[in-house]
């Protein structure tokens, strides 16, 4: 009975919150890592980040990209419960690395095309640049929508 508790403890060691961990080859200790999330303010949007995973090095690259969609009904009473400042809310935080590197998710509000976007984003700039990507989620069709006037 132990042998089979043991092969059950190995087998859920390698079990992850990745939706998807592609390798970049044979003979590197790279990866592609695929991470999904529900908004937790709007639950009727998932979004997934994809980003190159390092497993030996220190710090992981900054390159990421980013596909959010709406997965579910979305209303009013959702979005007065979001910040709506120009620079939007943190809805997603992994760290890269042990070097103060995070990639960073914000939703932010365009009230004048009614859609959400959602920008991702690295904390420290590698090769002269931040990177980032963004994916939006237009309202129109949802309970949220409302006509211009």
């Amino acid at each position: 009975m132990s042998r089979k508790w043991l092969l059950l403890a190995l087998l859920l060691a390698g079990c992850g919150d990745d939706s998807a961990r592609v390798s970049l080859g044979w003979f590197t200790t790279k990866d592609v890592v695929v991470r999904g999330f529900v908004d937790p303010k709007i639950p009727g949007v998932t979004c997934h980040v994809a980003h190159v995973e390092a497993d030996l090095d220190f710090a992981d690259p900054s390159d990421m990209s980013i596909a959010c969609r709406q997965t579910g009904p979305i209303d009013k009473t959702m979005l007065a419960h979001i910040d709506r400042s120009k620079s939007g809310e943190l809805v997603f935080k992994e760290s890269l690395s042990v070097l103060f590197k995070s990639l960073k998710v914000r939703r932010i509000w365009d009230a004048e095309t009614q859609t959400l976007i959602y920008l991702s984003y690295s904390t420290k700039e590698t090769q002269g640049s931040h990177h980032h990507a963004i994916s939006t989620v237009p309202l129109y069709g949802t309970a949220a929508w409302t006509a211009p006037s």
